[in-house]
């Protein structure tokens, strides 16, 4: 249909490494090798004819391929989601080079104090709570409990060898 869509992927949704290698393949070409059957890629075949010849481009089985492949090069975005703690991300990295070739990495660190009150505030902008005083205060207090729970995650972690994630 010509539709943006994306696809979200996480590591914890990684039962086989092989579907890594199909991300892998959809990064570098846009297409997993031997996914579809002959019957299949013919009506995507012929479901490209009528864009290529808008576009005036020949109407080989190979040009119309390549329209589909370009197609969903253009609309399909994959957002992939991974933890970076452990040997699994590394090792990964290594051998599906395209996560860290054809992809933007986006890496989250602690939010600044004046961030988290940021965010606070946009969220709570449509509520009516009376005075701005009351509105700043739990504002600030938002901020306060977020932190407060990142110093208790370092804590949790020295004292229980346990990971909590802050987000």
């Amino acid at each position: 249909d010509g539709k943006s869509v994306v696809f979200l992927f996480t590591d914890t949704q990684i039962v086989l490494e092989s579907f890594l290698e199909d991300i892998n393949n959809i990064l570098n070409t846009g297409e997993v090798p031997n996914l579809l059957d002959d019957n299949d890629a013919g009506q995507i075949i012929n479901s490209m004819r009528p864009i290529a010849q808008a576009a005036g481009l020949p109407q080989t089985k190979v040009a119309l391929y390549n329209v589909f492949v370009n197609r969903v090069r253009a609309n399909l975005h994959l957002s992939i989601c991974m933890s970076p703690l452990g040997e699994a991300f590394r090792t990964r990295l290594r051998n599906f080079p395209s996560l860290v070739n054809n992809c933007t990495i986006d890496y989250f660190a602690a939010w600044p104090e004046e961030a988290l009150r940021s965010v606070a505030k946009n969220t709570l902008d449509t509520i009516d709570m009376g005075a701005d005083t009351v509105k700043e205060g739990i504002v600030q207090m938002c901020g306060r409990i977020h932190q407060s729970v990142e110093h208790a995650s370092v804590r949790y972690l020295d004292e229980q060898r346990r990971y909590n994630y802050v987000t």
